[in-house]
């Protein structure tokens, strides 16, 4: 009897995740889901009248739409590449973008940080009018009644869209003559931003753009209180993991770039459709918009090209701060409302790392700070008597899980703590769901406690005797969490790459640090505070990273975890125009060091992935 012919096989790539599976041909991308340990969610159980399992095909071959899903989706969203991933099987290797609201369970996310006392002065104000009614013996305009109190109160004069203007003369009618105004005051006029109901609240959006995940803040301006935050994942991640492969997708076609755009833009819209929604307030309440990220992130946002970017001399096209209206992007926030972005210092450390110097006040220091915002690209910033040197190092995207073996972000499910004692293995899980993967924290965690049980050398190599080391190939494993105990029924291992990924990573970050202290002329020691910033940062084991040679080894109560330092710097902008101003000074005194022209990088970078400590 002839044998049969084996079936094709193909990766599904589940973003933003970071889980890939290989399924047989046949086999649909709700099914490739589960297989890979993602629930989606699916109340029909998948038999595709629910309509609930949207998934975005980002790159790749599928099986034509079915006549169930046409009763589902319209054309705009098949248009936008969404399918139902229970009657949709892969054609070839494909990548997919899933919405929140197609997950069952949030990832976790890191949207706190450690915040100080700023004076309250934000850019746009409330005024409130109460104007007299218009009579046969007083016929002035209604500018021109606005512009008097508004005199009488102390601003200029009004200026605005004709369509604002239009509004304003509606609403006093309609609200017995009172108003509140939504302005920008400036020195000669008054810029309009909003009109509103009398009492109506006025907030503003800071963001924080990463390359994996984005923290957006609500602020009432008249207090300064966070009414509402929220971490999502960066829907680019479809394109392209890091800012360098992003850069490459959007040099392909101009199309590419307005795609990127555009589903950030969409993101952002969602979250705060969101959060007007539980707060009970309209999306034109929302009058001033900050927004830090990256430089490419910062590029991608505003819609500015990325080219020159990924290639030598890294150049941006704009390094000072930014400023321009919401709608000319497509964000959806009052009329007026306008979006600013600090200025970048170069084209690998961006707006976000001067928000996260402004929030933590290194730069201003008296004393030796170091501040290390880890991510997929690392700035590092190191502040010695009064001078300010800064450099950025490619970690990689393996801290956020990516690139490793069964790798995925800090979802349910996911392996975040590794404890090996006389060879005993304890994990611990996010939510305490059974393992289906490992994230960021988890795997330097992982490699930390390999290292201490003689599980791998300093080189990296796995060794040693232990049960669950077994040969793949050419290469070696070690079995974390066996079939048995998983949450798809297969092993979740650690490989030799996986190791290797965690050594590239580490290691830039500590040749960063060495070449920082180098420039200034100071050892380690004499670092008096070391601050850790960033998503990845809040949850990395410090005793893992000082093991694995991450950071330099000095006394412990140095260290301090601040979290999302980028987020808070940019709500203090959105509440401060001193601190807007105080941004950038801080770029200005920044002398910046690129580490590829530096002659010392390169051995230093070797030597720093060896597993002892290198610069002892």
């Amino acid at each position: 009897m002839p044998s049969e012919t084996p079936k094709k096989k193909f990766i599904v790539d589940l973003e933003p995740i970071g889980r890939r599976v290989e399924v047989e041909a046949g086999t649909n991308l709700l099914e490739a889901a589960q297989k890979a340990g993602i629930d989606l969610v699916a109340s029909c159980g998948g038999i595709g009248i629910c309509g609930t399992c949207r998934v975005r095909i980002a790159h790749g071959e599928v099986t034509p739409i079915t006549l169930t899903e046409e009763e589902s989706l319209d054309s705009a969203q098949f248009a936008a590449g969404f399918r139902l991933a229970c009657q949709t099987e892969p054609l070839s290797d494909v990548r997919l973008d899933i919405p929140p609201d197609s997950l069952t369970a949030v990832q976790q996310m890191q949207v706190e940080g450690r915040e100080g006392e700023v004076e309250l002065a934000p850019v746009v104000v409330a005024v409130d009018l109460a104007l007299e009614k218009p009579h046969l013996e007083d016929l002035r305009s209604d500018l021109a009644r606005v512009d008097e109190e508004l005199t009488r109160q102390g601003y200029a004069p009004l200026k605005g869209r004709l369509s604002l203007i239009g509004q304003l003369s509606l609403l006093l009618r309609k609200s017995g003559w009172k108003a509140r105004l939504a302005i920008r005051p400036e020195k000669n006029s008054s810029t309009l931003v909003a009109v509103l109901p009398p009492g109506a609240l006025l907030a503003g959006l800071a963001m924080d753009l990463g390359s994996t995940k984005l923290a957006l803040y609500l602020v009432d301006l008249a207090s300064g209180a966070t009414l509402a935050r929220a971490g999502v994942m960066n829907p680019q991640i479809a394109y392209g993991e890091d800012v360098v492969s992003r850069i490459a997708y959007a040099n392909k076609a101009e199309e590419n770039r307005r795609i990127l755009q555009t589903r950030l833009v969409e993101t952002i819209n969602q979250v705060v459709a969101n959060f007007c929604q539980e707060l009970s307030l309209q999306q034109n309440q929302v009058v001033d918009i900050v927004a830090v990220g990256n430089t490419a992130m910062h590029h991608l946002f505003s819609g500015l090209p990325v080219e020159q970017l990924g290639s030598a001399p890294y150049v941006p096209v704009v390094s000072e701060p930014l400023e321009f209206e919401a709608s000319e992007i497509g964000l959806v926030a009052a009329p007026g409302a306008r979006i600013f972005m600090p200025a970048n210092i170069a084209g690998y450390v961006g707006a976000d790392h001067v928000s996260a110097l402004l929030a933590t006040q290194s730069y201003a220091a008296h004393r030796t700070t170091l501040v290390a915002d880890i991510g997929t690209n690392t700035e590092i910033s190191l502040t010695h008597q009064g001078r300010v040197y800064s450099c950025s190092c490619a970690s990689g995207p393996a801290f956020e899980g990516a690139h490793i073996h069964d790798g995925m972000r800090a979802a349910p499910g996911a392996i975040d703590r590794v404890h090996i004692n006389d060879g005993r293995i304890t994990l611990s899980t996010i939510n305490n769901e059974p393992p289906v993967g490992i994230c960021g924290s988890g795997i330097l965690n992982a490699v930390a406690q390999m290292l201490e049980a003689g599980i791998i050398d300093e080189r990296g190599v796995l060794r040693g005797e232990h049960e669950r080391i077994r040969a793949k190939g050419r290469q070696s494993e070690f079995v974390l969490a066996q079939a048995s105990e998983s949450g798809h029924g297969r092993d979740v291992v650690v490989t030799r790459k996986d190791v290797n990924e965690i050594q590239l990573a580490k290691g830039a970050i500590r040749a960063g640090i060495e070449i920082l202290l180098q420039k200034a002329g100071i050892p380690a020691e004499a670092i008096e505070e070391f601050i850790i910033a960033g998503a990845f940062g809040t949850f990395l084991d410090l005793g893992s990273a000082l093991r694995v040679g991450m950071f330099p080894v000095i006394p412990l109560e140095r260290y301090h975890q601040v979290g999302n330092a980028a987020g808070v710097g940019a709500k203090e902008m959105l509440i401060s125009r001193a601190r807007r101003a105080e941004a950038a000074q801080i770029v200005n005194g920044v002398n910046y060091i690129e580490l590829t022209t530096y002659s010392t990088f390169t051995p230093q970078f070797v030597e720093a992935m060896y597993f002892h400590p290198p610069f002892e």
